[in-house]
């Protein structure tokens, strides 16, 4: 953590707000950075035949913008910026926590949680702007009779409130749970190493075990960045369309 200054209550410098720049704002401020010296220098030429870094940034634009097509349709692609911004940030953020002694932004709850209520926010901004009160429609499933409506749309509300929370906490929860499974092992070919010509013999599983869990981690920060966007597209579908 490297401290900035504290502000006092009475706004002179001393106890109080303390304001720093931590490993989390260090390592947000390097992805977003990665991002976009990457997408500057390889979309910089604009060449017709794509070298190799541009058709990569050409495959991520494809991959993003059918997700969201197919999520929530071309009305959609209006928030092709946001879902983009939002799938690069953690998957770059999410491969970068797999370098050693770098910091993975991902595993704090407050960041997911905060991307996550963007996404909830942008939702219900966006539902009110473009249909007003049909909505709330959202909570009334196309098709249900009358007289269940009391029942069913309390849950479909409680459903929609837990979406931050939901989004936020499965992003958090396996990529946390990964990295602590994957210390546990590597703390295991340390503490039987040091037992002896027997102990490095047996350190062999947990490291087989190490390796192998390294891969399945590079394959889950991948696979819960998708989760993440396809979800966020599902989500907007429901501002551009709230009928079910």
């Amino acid at each position: 953590m490297f401290p900035l200054f504290t502000v006092g209550g009475d706004g002179t410098e001393g106890s109080g707000l303390h304001f720093a720049f931590t490993n989390s704002s260090l390592f947000m401020v390097a992805t977003v950075a990665i991002i976009s010296l990457y997408l500057i220098l390889s979309t910089g030429a604009k060449r017709v035949v794509p070298g190799r870094a541009q058709l990569v940034s050409e495959l991520l634009y494809e991959f993003v913008a059918n997700m969201v097509r197919s999520a929530a349709g071309t009305q959609g692609m209006k928030f092709f910026p946001l879902v983009f911004c939002l799938f690069a940030f953690i998957l770059t953020a999410n491969m970068l926590g797999m370098v050693p002694y770098f910091f993975t932004v991902t595993s704090h709850i407050i960041v997911t949680f905060a991307l996550s209520m963007l996404v909830f926010l942008t939702v219900i901004i966006y539902g009110f702007y473009k249909n007003g009160p049909k909505f709330l429609k959202l909570f009334v499933p196309a098709g249900v009779p009358g007289y269940i409506l009391p029942i069913v749309a309390p849950i479909e509300f409680i459903s929609f409130m837990s979406r931050p929370i939901s989004l936020s906490v499965r992003l958090f929860g396996n990529v946390l749970a990964g990295h602590i499974t994957l210390k546990v092992f590597t703390g295991f070919i340390v503490t039987m190493s040091s037992l002896g010509f027997l102990g490095i013999l047996g350190s062999a599983l947990p490291l087989i075990m190490a390796i192998a869990l390294t891969g399945l981690e590079f394959l889950v920060g991948a696979v819960q960045a998708y989760v993440f966007a396809v979800l966020t597209c599902m989500y907007l579908n429901d501002a551009i369309h709230p009928s079910h």
